[in-house]
């Protein structure tokens, strides 16, 4: 990562990361093509209602993998083992910790914050059922990111491709068993979901635990460093308080979708399924950009800086454009795998039009995150992000979206785009100034020898 040209290694990085998060969304999509066609007529919208709750709880966790990320490149890049080391069994750690406390909360609560979210009484009970089952699966979901974001490090996305590969693969053949043949509902799905999730963590588990060197996991060290674990939150709670500011604007965004009843709920759920493919795609470049920037920083290539930057946001940028466009022309086809009924996709549509079409500067405003947090500022991109996107996310629905006449799903949902684009325009500004703060040259690396 540290020499060379920068996009061949770039795409070698991104592209199996990139697979792997269409193949965890196919096969989340074919949990949501089973319940839509093969459940009952509340299932999908059950389950489409929870997609936002669910990232809203798990979010400020999983930031905490990408100050595992960072810090396991950095002390390669610097060439320090025992801190990779450390690293490693600190991460694994709190995956587990914050696993355990996600499922204790979504277990007890899940029925009274659907409440909260306005979820509509015929869709209520399923929506519960669904959450409680799958929130037993939080500590494998863990388990599993902390682990891919410590092979990321390494530059290694091949293996939890094949992971999440194999899983994937169990998870659709139990959807369908769970679903057609037993009739278990969204029960069903849940139930399918955790499953796979335990496969997937006990093969990363199992791929670390018969590594060689300092990125051997050992259950005889899973105890937190101090300093390491300080470290990992001061990098990963303003990453995952961000993650969790950005579901709490789409939560609201969630609550005002369930005021229009199942048919526009529905549709949601199937449009955002569909955009999900294309922000994994886009949001693969920031995790690249974010490995890329913290393993040149350590080593000292501090000239690699902007052209890592530039070369990131532009390939994210290109993702957005192709694929958004695409899938909104293909729209109507593509939402009817979902859910056939012509209201459906309407609604779908509509979504689709404002989301899918500006998508690529989301991409720009994920990879210049990226960049910045691969720089080791954590605390900036959370703030801008908060004020930006989903601050006038939330202003807008309570502002603008509250007049009668602009009471409608096509007003709801542009303010996405306007947040996106306003947000990446002050992130940019913000790179631009951490920058001068790093030499224009490379630093020399001094080695001692034994």
């Amino acid at each position: 990562m540290c020499s060379g040209p920068i996009l061949p290694g770039l795409l070698r990085l991104t592209l199996p990361l990139m697979l792997s998060s269409i193949l965890q969304l196919l096969f989340n999509a074919a949990d949501v093509i089973v319940v839509g066609n093969f459940a009952g007529k509340h299932s999908l919208a059950a389950v489409g209602s929870t997609t936002a709750l669910v990232n809203l709880m798990t979010n400020l966790f999983l930031g905490l993998s990408t100050g595992a990320n960072v810090l396991a490149a950095r002390f390669m890049g610097a060439e320090e083992p025992k801190n990779v080391s450390k690293t490693v069994h600190t991460s694994l750690f709190l995956s587990m910790a914050s696993g355990g406390l996600l499922t204790v909360i979504g277990v007890i609560m899940a029925e009274q914050l659907l409440l909260w979210m306005q979820t509509p009484v015929e869709t209520l009970s399923l929506s519960v059922l669904y959450l409680r089952i799958y929130f037993f699966g939080m500590i494998p979901m863990m388990i599993y990111n902390f682990g891919c974001s410590l092979l990321r490090a390494r530059g290694d996305t091949k293996r939890p491709l094949y992971y999440l590969a194999f899983a994937g693969v169990i998870n659709v053949v139990l959807n369908l068993i769970f679903v057609i043949v037993l009739h278990m509902d969204v029960a069903g799905v849940a139930l399918a979901t955790v499953i796979s999730q335990c496969i997937s963590a006990f093969l990363i588990l199992r791929c670390l635990m018969k590594e060689t060197g300092e990125f051997r996991f050992t259950f005889k060290k899973c105890l937190p460093d101090r300093k390491i674990a300080a470290r990992l939150l001061q990098i990963g709670i303003p990453a995952g308080f961000q993650g969790v500011v950005f579901s709490l604007s789409n939560v609201v965004i969630q609550s005002s979708i369930n005021g229009f009843g199942d048919i526009v709920m529905a549709g949601s759920a199937a449009a955002a399924s569909i955009e999900g493919f294309i922000w994994v795609s886009m949001n693969a470049f920031s995790q690249t950009a974010l490995t890329y920037m913290s393993k040149n920083i350590g080593a000292g290539k501090y000239s690699r800086i902007n052209k890592i930057a530039a070369i990131s946001c532009g390939c994210a940028c290109a993702a957005g454009l192709v694929l958004g466009n695409l899938a909104y022309l293909m729209g109507t086809p593509l939402l009817h795998i979902y859910d056939q009924r012509p209201d459906v996709i309407a609604a779908g549509l509509i979504r689709m039009q404002l989301v899918c079409c500006f998508y690529c500067t989301c991409g720009l405003m994920d990879c210049i995150v990226g960049s910045i947090r691969g720089m080791g500022y954590a605390v900036t991109p959370t703030i801008v992000s908060m004020l930006g996107a989903c601050g006038l996310r939330i202003l807008w629905i309570f502002t603008i979206f509250r007049i009668p006449q602009y009471h409608t799903e096509f007003m709801l949902f542009l303010s996405y785009p306007i947040s996106w684009m306003i947000t990446f325009m002050v992130h940019l500004i913000c790179f631009l100034i951490m920058r001068r703060k790093f030499p224009k040259a490379d630093e020399i690396m001094q080695t001692e020898t034994a």
